[in-house]
């Protein structure tokens, strides 16, 4: 009886929308490593100096600022395609098939001569990568029942982790075999399997409802596509208070995550190691905790999943301070890289439910855009100062400041509950 029901709980997993966003998933994950660590690798092998590779961090800029032109891509309709494809359907369209050439500029661009003009390509595929996100975020808010938002976030995780793996451990491995230029060609090739997706595809039946054709003063235009969605945001109760909580909900992560591959070493895991139980095992253990998440969204809600799943995020930061103590010990690197990347995949499928649900049906991609990249900040900037406190505090002290800094996002959540904010 308890396994028919675990069967029955996971079978929600093969509606048809929910596989056409796991394959949306696949094309959003794999660009991004295209311009980071992998790239970082060529630009090794060719004798680029680590300041300049440092400085390429940078084309990753678009990511935190998509907001600024998604209300372009919210509004505006592309001649032919969209009464053809429909809004949503060939925005996503063009940005993979701008996507695809950027990666093959990239590819064939020499960082060994010309390094400006490999950044510029990179720059490129980062911007065509954060508007491809744009539109497949509003494409799965709005083609979705708020029931499945859970689910859904599920299946975007899954396939944005399994694009970021082709994307690392599979560009690598083709780079020893073939030209950069010929593997960036076959990356960019996958990119097909999102156009896939969104070919089989329906248009979502609501999106953003602002007649265009009707707004032909600019002013008008403006105030309606860009205005607007944040002054409708802004009505909401407790406006504040929920940015504050989409900002500080995963911090204590992003403050562990910064510093992990330091800690590894530093205890003294090979490299081996730390790739088979980090990379694989992580993995595995992520994408379990984003199926577990959904579940657990469309079983007890929005609220709950956010409570249980930030204090299973609190509680796995403690397992890296007993790590700390422990020292170079296998077993125990599986326990507690297992328990943090397991209860980080279910918080962050509650997460990206919690955001989704947040969003007005007319201004989808423009409100989730800003609310994805505030979310952001906690990753990126709040994150930055890791490294220093570790070198300030040693490893122990640090890992509880991190358990310690998740709770002014659950304290957040709770406040949010009594006010009955979305939920």
């Amino acid at each position: 009886m308890i396994l028919s029901q675990q069967l029955k709980n996971f079978s929600i997993y093969t509606d048809k929308k929910l596989l056409v966003i796991m394959l949306l998933g696949f094309s959003s994950g794999l660009p991004l490593l295209l311009t980071l660590s992998t790239l970082s690798v060529w630009l090794v092998e060719i004798g680029i100096t680590k300041t300049t590779i440092g400085f390429f961090a940078l084309v990753g800029l678009p990511y935190s600022f998509k907001f600024l032109w998604a209300p372009f891509m919210d509004n505006l309709k592309i001649p032919f395609f969209t009464n053809y494809f429909g809004r949503r359907r060939s925005w996503i369209l063009l940005t993979q098939v701008l996507l695809i050439l950027s990666l093959i500029f990239l590819g064939h661009s020499d960082p060994s001569i010309d390094p400006k003009l490999t950044a510029l390509a990179a720059l490129l595929v980062a911007f065509f990568s954060a508007s491809q996100d744009i539109v497949i975020d509003a494409f799965r808010v709005e083609s979705l029942e708020k029931k499945f938002y859970g689910a859904g976030a599920a299946m975007i995780v899954f396939g944005y982790r399994i694009g970021m793996l082709s994307a690392g451990a599979g560009a690598l491995y083709l780079a020893s075999f073939y030209q950069w230029s010929v593997v960036y060609i076959l990356m960019s090739l996958q990119i097909l399997i999102g156009s896939f997706a969104i070919l089989v595809s329906r248009e979502p039946e609501q999106g953003s409802l602002i007649n265009i054709e009707k707004k032909k003063d600019i002013l008008i235009w403006f105030e309606d596509s860009v205005i607007d969605p944040f002054r409708d945001f802004m009505k909401k109760g407790n406006w504040v208070i929920i940015l504050l909580f989409v900002v500080l909900y995963k911090f204590g992560d992003a403050l562990v995550s910064v510093v992990a591959n330091p800690f590894y070493i530093e205890m003294g895991f090979s490299k081996i190691e730390i790739a088979n139980v980090s990379k694989i095992f992580g993995l595995a253990a992520t994408l379990t905790g984003a199926f577990i998440g959904g579940i657990i969204v469309t079983q007890s809600g929005i609220f709950k999943s956010l409570l249980l799943c930030g204090i299973l995020q609190m509680l796995s930061n403690l397992f890296y301070a007993i790590q700390a103590y422990i020292g170079d010990n296998i077993g125990f690197l599986i326990v507690t890289i297992g328990f943090m990347d397991l209860a980080s995949g279910m918080g962050t499928a509650a997460f990206i439910a919690y955001l989704s649900s947040l969003c007005n049906i007319r201004y989808t991609a423009t409100q989730y855009a800003l609310l994805s990249a505030l979310a952001s900040v906690g990753r990126t900037f709040l994150s930055s100062p890791g490294g220093y406190l570790v070198d300030t505090v040693n490893w122990i002290p640090f890992f509880i400041f991190t358990s310690i800094a998740a709770i002014p996002g659950i304290y957040l959540l709770i406040i949010l509950k009594k006010k009955n904010s979305q939920f």
